[in-house]
């Protein structure tokens, strides 16, 4: 028998989204402030003053998916059955996002920090809880369709810039935010190739993406 999915219980999903993702900013904000720790590098021990930490919280990939997960839910609390041009791409971008995020975590970096008290539920919303939720929120509720070519091609337009955007600083200032793509250590080369691989698998996860979105059904009722 076939469940039917409601507007309601899609606001629901999306406003623990939402909830659970601000409450982890906040706590993170609340350590960044008083020299905790950063749960993306792990470090607690930073000489950095507070401008320069925010600066490299919002400089990872990570956190600007959270941003546009939080975004995309509260505008589905707001009006689940959402549509737009640009609704269209952030949503797709808060979705492929979130999910690179979860994969690269899961794979390649979980091993590399780890975090107890209040930097592990932090950890556990940007990294876990988010990436599964946000999939899960779609997958049951939506909205589709809504992706088409022209949207899946700007959709590639952030992650492209924040590559850039990466590796320009990264050779200013010789920070990067994740260790497969530090130019410093690795050499241009190995880091350039690490993330041409990352988005061969999000070029991958986008088409498959496109392709349940037309498959699977359309906003809840």
């Amino acid at each position: 028998m076939a469940i039917r999915l409601t507007a309601r219980q899609s606001r629901y999903w999306h406003t623990l989204l939402a909830a659970v993702v601000l409450a982890s900013f906040v706590l993170q904000f609340a350590l960044i402030f008083t020299g905790g720790t950063d749960v993306n590098s792990g470090d607690a021990t930073s000489s950095l003053g507070v401008g320069a930490r925010l600066v490299n919280l919002f400089s990872y990939f990570t956190i600007q998916s959270n941003v546009l997960v939080v975004i995309a839910a509260v505008s589905l609390v707001a009006n689940p059955s959402r549509d737009g041009k640009f609704w269209r791409i952030l949503r797709l971008d808060a979705l492929l996002g979130i999910i690179i995020t979860g994969f690269i975590f899961a794979t390649v970096l979980a091993s590399e920090v780890h975090h107890e008290g209040i930097s592990g539920l932090i950890n556990d919303g940007f990294h876990y809880f988010a990436p599964w939720w946000t999939v899960g929120g779609w997958l049951l509720f939506g909205p589709r369709p809504r992706i088409s070519w022209h949207t899946l091609g700007w959709a590639f337009v952030w992650p492209l810039a924040w590559i850039a955007y990466t590796f320009v600083r990264g050779a200013i200032t010789d920070w990067y935010p994740y260790p497969f793509l530090n130019a410093a250590e690795l050499g241009y080369g190995k880091a350039l190739f690490n993330t041409a691989m990352v988005v061969v698998i999000a070029a991958a996860i986008a088409l498959l993406l496109k392709f349940l979105d037309r498959k699977l059904p359309t906003a809840p009722r």
